[in-house]
């Protein structure tokens, strides 16, 4: 049985999509906020998972609030860690403390646009698909090894809530699946610094492959 940690600063939507999966061998031991008000944590403990909050507030700086985090997060001995809509950029102290075992989703095609506002950004460069990515993290933001990505069609009468809600809608199916897969033994990355997933349900030559939303 794996450990697995999540962090939310929000309702967690895709906390929640990972827990609803019941992944055959992950054991939720908590999911971690930095806000006390999260909607999220609510959802926990009526599933019987161990919710608790790290104010990033009561503390004086990103290096005392993540050397908190990482207190806790570590008498939980995880085996994952999971980052669903955390909304904190955590320093690199905490990334290579959780290295190779800490995962992020983020609402883009990676490495297109990093950051914030991406469905807006998508919009705006005018690109004919968009999608979502699962990714190990690293010190550098959203530039860490690819797991998983689903891609979505951006329509012509898209604004940003219609596509966000396209994208939200892969990133509860694809989320899952990058944990299960880890919690499997299945995901390596190679020095090239690319993933291989083993076993069925891996691309050719074991590479993921994206899915697609027709």
């Amino acid at each position: 049985m794996k450990n697995v940690v999540i962090l939310i600063s929000g309702r967690g939507s895709n906390m929640e999509a990972i827990v609803r999966a019941q992944i055959p061998g992950a054991h939720i031991a908590a999911v971690i906020s930095n806000r006390p008000d999260a909607a999220g944590l609510e959802f926990a403990v009526r599933h019987g998972i161990q919710a608790r909050v790290v104010d990033h507030k009561a503390y004086p700086s990103r290096d005392a609030f993540d050397a908190a985090l990482a207190e806790l997060v570590d008498t939980l001995s995880p085996d994952l860690v999971v980052l669903a809509g955390f909304m904190r950029v955590l320093t690199d102290g905490f990334v290579n403390r959780y290295a190779g075992c800490l995962l992020n989703i983020h609402p883009s095609l990676l490495p297109s646009f990093p950051g914030l506002h991406t469905h807006r950004r998508a919009l705006e460069a005018g690109v004919r698909v968009h999608g979502t990515t699962v990714h190990f993290v690293t010190p550098t933001l959203d530039c860490g090894p690819v797991v998983i990505q689903a891609a979505v069609p951006v329509l012509a009468d898209d604004d940003e809530d219609s596509l966000a809600a396209r994208v939200l809608t892969q990133e509860h199916r694809i989320y899952p699946q990058a944990v299960r897969w880890f919690v499997e033994g299945r995901l390596a990355v190679t020095e090239a610094g690319r993933v291989r997933v083993t076993g069925e349900s891996a691309g050719p030559d074991g590479w993921t492959v994206p899915p697609v939303e027709a």
